[in-house]
Formats: C-alpha cells, structure tokens, sequence
C-alpha cells in the first residue's frame, strides 16, 4: 500500500501536465506527497492539474523551464521560501518529432540540438539546480524519465534514441556522485498510450504493440506506478534502470 506513504514529501514533476507527468503527479499526489507541476509553456494546464489533485490545495504549479538554468534557479529559490525542502525530483519533460532513421537530412541540426538541450542538459540541469534541497534532507531522489529507445536504438528518430541512452549514462554517472544523500533512478518504458502516441497513425501503434511480448503499449499510469515504486519500495536501489515496456526489447 501507497495511500500516505509520501505525506510530508515535496516532489517536483518537470513537464507535469502532459499525459505521463499527469499520471505521476496523480500518483505522487495519491500517495501523500505535495506536488510541484513544473511547466514551461503551459502554465493554465499546470494551474488546472494541481488545483485538482487530492491533497487538499497543497499543491501549485512552478515555473521550471529544464533548458533555462536561470528560471531553475528562481524555481529552486521559490521551493525553498515556500514549502522550505524537496524530497524527489521526477525529470518527465522532453521532446522529440518523428524522423525515419535512415531519413539524414530530414533530422536537422535545429531538431538534434533541442532534443539534447531538453531530454539531456535539462535533466541535468534540474539536477543541479535541487541538488542542495534534495541533499538537505538526507534521503533525496531523482527520477529520470527514460526510454526504451535508448537500450534498442529504436525510437522517433535517432537523436532521441541518443538523448536517451545519454539519459541512462547520466543516471548512472549521478547515481555514483551524489549517493547518499541523493539516489538517482531511471524509469524507462517503451511506447505509452500518452500524447505523442496518441497523435500516431494507429496502425503504427498497432504494430508496436504486436512486437511487444505483453501484446500491448503501456498506460501513463503504469510509469508513473514505477516512479511510486522508485520512491516508496526501491528504497535500497539507484543508478539503475526500471523498465516498463512489456518486454519490448525481446520482440
């Protein structure tokens, strides 16, 4: 059981009104916790998202723009003035747009660049920015939001698969450096019934699913379930990787 088990813990989800980070922030809120909803450009859905989550009206969106260090840094000051700590870091924003693979010209360097900036140097860049809060307590962490697309080199287009095994290594590597006040995990699915799918031709996502073992794509809130778990029960673990991708990489 979860129901309370985070009461008294801050979390800040980067990207939490999208479909997965919607579905953390639910879980997060769920299971006790005061939920920051970091956003970038979508300020009203943050502000709608956390008005509703249970928890009794604790809860606010932030401003957390991952590839602006300067707004990091006011975010982190906000936090500390105002809820005074910050127990998980859930790093869930990213991007990406689909380029075939062999398609070299079409993944421009514009695209490359954002796709590190975002999914790479941000996750770092939120690192650094709440390390001091997350360390303060003694029992921080931070969840990154991976892919599968970074063990398999299958993904939306290459660079993306890069970001992600990049993601992976940077686990990895802060797991290492910051334990152990602060544990660093990855949560890593493959195709999740969220936004970005959902914008898919259905025969595409179809056809996912039939080189899945489990048959299926996953639901936001099954990651989101692993982020809980990192959290509540994966107490003894970091700088590892958490799939949930119905065994996609044995397709």
């Amino acid at each position: 059981m979860t129901a309370g088990a985070l009461a008294g813990r801050v979390a800040l989800v980067t990207g939490g009104a999208g479909g997965i980070g919607t579905a953390i922030c639910e879980a997060l809120a769920g299971a006790g916790a005061t939920v920051l909803v970091g956003y970038a450009g979508g300020e009203a859905r943050a502000v709608e998202l956390a008005a509703r989550l249970p928890g009794g009206g604790a809860h606010r969106a932030l401003l957390a723009r991952v590839d602006d260090s300067g707004t990091l840094a006011a975010a982190a000051r906000s936090v500390r003035e105002r809820e005074g700590r910050l127990d998980l870091l859930v790093n869930n924003a990213g991007v990406t747009t689909p380029v075939a693979h062999a398609d070299l010209d079409g993944l421009t360097d514009e695209w490359i660049d954002n796709i590190l900036r975002v999914n790479v140097r941000g996750a770092f860049a939120c690192v650094r920015a709440f390390a001091p809060l997350l360390r303060e307590g003694g029992n921080g962490l931070v969840v990154n939001i991976s892919s599968v697309a970074g063990q398999t080199g299958l993904g939306s287009n290459v660079a993306y698969c890069a970001s992600k095994a990049a993601l992976d290594s940077l686990t990895r590597s802060l797991g290492r450096a910051l334990a152990p006040d602060i544990r660093v995990l990855s949560v890593s699915p493959g195709w999740v019934d969220g936004e970005y799918a959902q914008r898919m031709p259905p025969e595409l996502i179809a056809a996912q699913a039939a080189r899945t073992p489990l048959g299926r794509i996953a639901q936001p809130e099954e990651v989101a379930r692993a982020v809980l778990a990192a959290a509540t029960h994966l107490t003894f673990s970091t700088g590892c990787i958490i799939p949930v991708d119905g065994g996609r990489p044995l397709g």
